[in-house]
C-alpha cells in the first residue's frame, strides 16, 4: 500500500489531536473540519478500501464508531451528525487508507452537505443483482 498522511500519523511523524486509540483503531480530529468535532477514524491495518480490510479490523471499527459518535455528541452538544466513508477516487476518497469521518451537523451552515439524486428501482434487475450478491457473500 502507498505511503499516506495516515501512515505518518500512525507512526507519530505527524501530530494529531487524538480522540481514541486501541490496538486496531485510531481516531483524531480532522485538520480541515466541516464543523467543530469533525473526527477521522482509521484502522491501524493498512488497507486502501473497506473491501480490503480484515474482519478483525472491520469489527474493531464497528465497535468504536458508535462509542465515538456518543462521545462527540456529548462533547459538542450536537445531536445530529453524519458518518461518511468513501472507497476509490470516483467515490471521492482523497486518502488511500480506509477511514471514516464523523461529522457533527450543528446547523444547515455547518457539517456535511449532501445531494442525493434518487432514481427508481427496476425490480427485475434488482432481483438478479441480489441473487448474484448472495452467491458472493
Amino acid at each position: 500500500m502507498a505511503e499516506t498522511v495516515f501512515s505518518k500519523i500512525l507512526r507519530g511523524e505527524i501530530p494529531c489531536h487524538k480522540l481514541y486509540e486501541d490496538d486496531l483503531v485510531l481516531a483524531f480530529l480532522d485538520i480541515a473540519p466541516l464543523a467543530p468535532g469533525h473526527a477521522v477514524v482509521i484502522p491501524k491495518e493498512p488497507a486502501q478500501t473497506l473491501d480490503e480490510l480484515s474482519d478483525d479490523s472491520a469489527a474493531a471499527l464497528g465497535r468504536v464508531l458508535p462509542r465515538l459518535c456518543r462521545a462527540l455528541q456529548r462533547a459538542t452538544g450536537t445531536r445530529d451528525y453524519n458518518v461518511l466513508q468513501n472507497n476509490g477516487r470516483l467515490a471521492h476518497q482523497a486518502v488511500d487508507h480506509v477511514h471514516f469521518h464523523i461529522i457533527p451537523k450543528p446547523s444547515d451552515a455547518q457539517g456535511l452537505g449532501v445531494k442525493w439524486p434518487t432514481g427508481s428501482l427496476d425490480h427485475g434487475a434488482a432481483q438478479e443483482l441480489a441473487a448474484r450478491v448472495l452467491e458472493q457473500v
